[in-house]
């Protein structure tokens, strides 16, 4: 026998080998399929190992070797063979129908014998890697954040930036199909993947109805209700030496004859680091507290003169009557815009 041949032979045997179970006997002169076996559908009974590759690359082969479609929003998107490194090998197929026959019925089965609705699969190999790039890809392009409703502040004016729904794709669950198609050729290649709506957060309506907006140049805190400004106040704001914070922030605690928890600070002389009763004459913290944040808040005054300076030590003070009147207005939560 030529070189040639005998080296063939030696590959097909060194083949046959890595297909087969551990331990399981190599092909006796002759043996063929047992009866009742098949692969994704095609029956393969009575075939040698490789009639039964023949009849495998000819029924799947060319189905095996298409690429995979998907349509969603009018936009196609296309994932050939090559690119997923789809790879269908026959002659493997046909040997685990072999073995799996056999392991039926055993080596030397009784004439007749049959391993009805024995299914095996077919040899597919792809790259899954691939695969989450293609559908990645799909989900990049076609996925939408919601985007939540929003209050723009400025000083004299509050207005409503609005929701926007958002929109995705159920991308493990069309990675999954995808998979199943390039290792099942019965399945479709084709598919349309719902885009499903993302809900905001935060609608229109969830927002907060009341707004304070503090101007510290002019000495005004303006009050919002439903977008529209309500009410004007005059205050005083933060010495040069302990300015009035800027920023966003909002109404984070309420209080009636507030205590006043004296900072541990030069300025608060014998009182410092002590705590001062509500409605005692040493308290600067007159009738009602809205606090803001660092212990900074909005309080009443005693000292009415303050009022249109910077005289405070970081707080907005306002007249006793105004701050009853904010206080009733005002929930917890509200935002403040200090400019």
């Amino acid at each position: 026998m030529p070189a040639r041949s005998l080296a063939l032979l030696a590959a097909a045997a060194v083949l046959l080998a890595a297909a087969a179970p551990a331990g399981a006997q190599a092909p006796l002169p002759g043996e063929r399929i047992v009866a009742g076996v098949s692969a994704a559908g095609v029956d393969l009974s009575g075939l040698t190992i490789d009639e039964a590759a023949q009849q495998l690359t000819s029924a799947y082969g060319p189905r095996l070797s298409e690429g995979v479609l998907v349509r969603v929003a009018d936009i196609n998107f296309k994932l050939s063979a090559k690119r997923a490194n789809a790879r269908f090998d026959a002659l493997k197929t046909a040997k685990r129908a072999f073995y799996a026959g056999r392991a039926a019925v055993g080596v030397a089965p009784a004439p007749g014998a049959s391993a009805a609705g024995t299914e095996v699969p077919l040899a597919v190999e792809y790259s899954k890697k691939a695969v989450r790039r293609f559908v990645g890809r799909i989900d990049k392009r076609l996925s939408r954040a919601a985007v939540d409703a929003r209050l723009k502040i400025t000083t004299r004016r509050v207005r409503i930036a609005h929701s926007r729904r958002g929109r995705d794709i159920d991308a493990k669950a069309l990675g999954d199909q995808i998979a199943a198609s390039l290792v099942d050729p019965r399945l479709p290649r084709a598919f349309k993947p719902a885009l499903v709506i993302v809900k905001p957060v935060v609608t229109a309506d969830k927002l907060p109805a009341t707004v304070i907006t503090i101007a510290r140049s002019s000495f005004k805190l303006r009050l919002f209700k439903n977008l529209r400004l309500v009410k004007t106040y005059r205050v005083a704001v933060g010495q040069p030496a302990y300015p009035t914070p800027r920023g966003r922030f909002s109404i984070a605690s309420k209080q009636v004859n507030p205590t006043w928890s004296v900072p541990n600070s030069p300025w608060a002389g014998e009182l410092a680091g002590s705590s001062v009763a509500g409605g005692s004459a040493a308290n600067p913290l007159k009738a009602r507290w809205m606090g803001i944040a660092n212990g900074v808040g909005i309080h009443g005054t005693g000292q009415d003169y303050s009022i249109g300076t910077r005289a405070s030590h970081g707080c907005i003070r306002m007249h006793v009557r105004d701050v009853i009147a904010l206080f009733a207005r005002v929930p917890i939560g509200t935002p403040v815009l200090i400019s």
